[in-house]
């Protein structure tokens, strides 16, 4: 149904392990919505003496499986676009992957090896060099927003461009605007569905959580991806529950999100997030260890902090 970004940046180097923090999360309820590594962020944040309510918002669709990720690797293969915009490490990973298995490595490595590769950020640089490829260029912020205004400001007029999707193409994901605003500026653009998600099979483990949410029984709900946030907002919307909800995110929930990519959605209707300083899930749960405890004395009345 939907495309991705991928769920929070994976921690590659492990950091020494930290002195135990001590129960500063006591008597708090933090939802937890990741698919991927949700048992290792629920267990940071309960070692800080929280209770976990874990509701994964995404089902990760098999790349090997993705029929329509197949077809535009073989368009790119048969006609290489001059311009690949690679978002995430680990969906370009993935991509070469699932490309070796459909017997097309080699010919998607010679392709990519004949377009101009730009790289949102490190662990993205990362995939493209141990796929034996080098990107052109890649930003500073590692920002998305850079990524376009580069692009925009060389000129894209008649340029075919082909973009490994990060976001999910919903009513609130950002990624589809990147691709829209090629468009207008006269570019070919060709998404890249690597990393497609669905909401999960069963879905009322997230029902529980947003009515949770929404009746004042959590004081933190986290998302580690965009996709999260999409699946939750649209589950909330399809079961009439999303001014509810987005009423109490604006409220008394602290909102935590892994990153500004996570956030986006959010941030676009109105809801206040925080996150920590550097995108990465061990980052986040001391993130949500120092904010929620700061924010236990502060009284909410008629949207007004006191």
């Amino acid at each position: 149904m939907t495309v991705v970004k991928g769920e929070s940046v994976p921690d590659r180097a492990r950091p020494r392990a930290e002195a135990d923090p001590g129960p500063v999360l006591a008597g708090f309820t933090i939802g937890v919505t990741a698919a991927r590594r949700a048992d290792e962020f629920a267990t940071l944040l309960t070692r800080r003496g929280a209770t976990i309510v874990s509701a994964p918002a995404i089902r990760i669709i098999p790349l090997a499986d993705d029929t329509e990720l197949e077809r535009v690797t073989r368009q790119i293969v048969a006609d290489p676009p001059r311009i690949v915009v690679a978002t995430t490490g680990i969906g370009f990973r993935g991509w070469m992957e699932a490309a070796e298995g459909w017997g097309l490595a080699d010919g998607l490595r010679t392709a990519l090896g004949g377009s101009r590769l730009l790289a949102r950020g490190p662990k993205a640089t990362g995939a493209i060099r141990a796929a034996e490829l080098r990107e052109e260029w890649s930003p500073a912020s590692e920002s998305s927003a850079e990524v376009l205004d580069r692009l925009l400001a060389e000129g894209v007029d008649g340029v075919t461009i082909a973009v490994q999707l990060h976001g999910a193409t919903t009513e609130w994901e950002p990624i589809p605007d990147f691709c829209e605003v090629l468009r207008c500026a006269g570019a070919t653009v060709i998404p890249v569905p690597v990393y497609r998600w669905v909401p999960p099979d069963d879905r009322g483990s997230m029902d529980r959580l947003i009515d949770q949410t929404i009746s004042g029984g959590l004081d933190c709900l986290t998302f580690t991806s965009a996709p999260a946030v999409a699946s939750m907002l649209m589950r909330a919307k399809e079961t009439g529950l999303l001014d509810q909800l987005l009423y109490a995110l604006r409220g008394r929930v602290l909102v935590a999100c892994v990153g500004p990519i996570t956030a986006a959605p959010l941030e676009e209707l109105g809801v206040v997030t925080s996150a920590p300083g550097r995108a990465r899930l061990g980052a986040l749960a001391r993130h949500v260890a120092e904010e929620l405890p700061r924010r236990a004395n502060r009284i909410l009345a008629g949207g007004h902090e006191l």
